[in-house]
């Protein structure tokens, strides 16, 4: 690892060939081992300055406590897990979570490490990993399902965790959630308001609860603002190039809607790949609105109307709320669930 302290040429030479320990931060300081440990660990009887200096030092040596040490001590890894789809991720939304979660744990003793899973395996399986093999002190979930058996699995061990996503069948457990049904009423609101009455929705796979959220959302918006549903019969999780296809088909049909709500933003590209292919215009024959969790979408075509889900803000709750949850802290308390923010000029 590479020295980049100002410590001279020949202190430089073993931080670089070896991981630094407590004894180059020792060497390097001048100060005991015990003395260097009890600083790190904020020890009361430890002054300040030292303490700075240790943290200094450690910081630039890019020191970080053997983890296999610390779990013999302590029984603990240090390690929180989050179990995270690969399937077709092209919009951020992962790396916006990833991001999140870090942000949190800087200031802590944790560190992330992350389990990709494809969606079409058993979802078990990393769960059941992480619990076999004590590799993590809390679990990070998400795809989350009404009676998730993970959840029931995680809670009947005990161990930490927090879900992207509620569930429904009773369990009470930490979460963080972005209001799907506001969304999907909001979104048929700003269509009608457009002139659109036929309006299509790309709705995730219904195994999800957020299934029934957009679902609820969609058909009361609907409802109050006088329009009605075109079927879409595809949802987020088939292949981009499915969805494409599918899109275009629906486009060249007598039974084209004139409005879109797209409950995915990697989804929508291939929504508007379809609406072009079949020689329509987004802002002229239709308009779509999308979620999106990073500000791409309107780089691809402005027409689009979009409203940001924050994941970043999403991985910060969660981080928290297992870290919370690990010192004891009731899982009631540890529920959150965020609000779609529109455009200044579009609320």
């Amino acid at each position: 690892m590479e020295n980049k302290g100002n410590f001279g040429q020949a202190a430089s030479a073993p931080a670089a060939r070896e991981r630094p320990t407590l004894k180059t931060i020792a060497f390097m300081t001048g100060l005991g081992v015990t003395t260097v440990s009890r600083a790190l660990k904020d020890a009361p009887d430890i002054g300040a300055e030292t303490k700075e200096r240790v943290r200094m030092v450690a910081r630039q040596l890019g020191y970080q406590p053997n983890r296999a040490g610390v779990r013999l001590r302590t029984g603990k890894t240090n390690v929180i897990a989050l179990v995270l789809s690969i399937d077709e991720e092209i919009m951020g939304f992962s790396s916006q979570m990833v991001f999140g979660i870090s942000e949190v744990l800087s200031g802590t003793p944790y560190h992330i490490v992350v389990t990709p899973h494809s969606h079409s395996k058993d979802p078990m399986l990393p769960v059941r990993y992480i619990l076999e093999t004590g590799s993590a002190d809390g679990v990070i979930i998400s795809r989350i399902e009404p009676d998730d058996p993970r959840v029931r699995l995680l809670t009947e061990r005990g161990m930490p965790f927090a879900t992207h996503g509620r569930t429904d069948a009773g369990l009470t457990h930490p979460f963080h959630d972005f209001d799907n049904e506001a969304f999907a009423h909001q979104a048929v609101e700003r269509l009608v308001r457009r002139g659109r009455r036929r309006i299509a929705l790309l709705q995730p796979p219904s195994k999800l609860t957020y299934y029934a959220h957009i679902r609820i959302g969609f058909q009361t918006g609907l409802h109050d603002y006088g329009a009605e549903e075109v079927p879409l019969r595809i949802n987020t999780d088939a292949p981009l190039a499915d969805i494409r296809d599918v899109v275009e088909v629906l486009m060249r049909s007598p039974n084209a809607p004139d409005g879109i709500v797209c409950s995915a933003g990697s989804a929508a590209i291939a929504v508007n790949a379809g609406i072009e292919a079949a020689g329509k215009a987004l802002g002229r024959d239709l308009d779509m609105v999308s979620k999106q969790s990073v500000p791409i979408l309107n780089w691809i075509r402005p027409e689009i109307i979009t409203a940001q889900e924050d994941v970043r803000q999403a991985g910060r709750e969660m981080a928290k709320a297992v870290i919370a949850r690990i010192d004891g802290v009731e899982p009631e308390l540890l529920q959150s669930i965020s609000q779609p923010v529109w455009p200044e000029g579009d609320r």
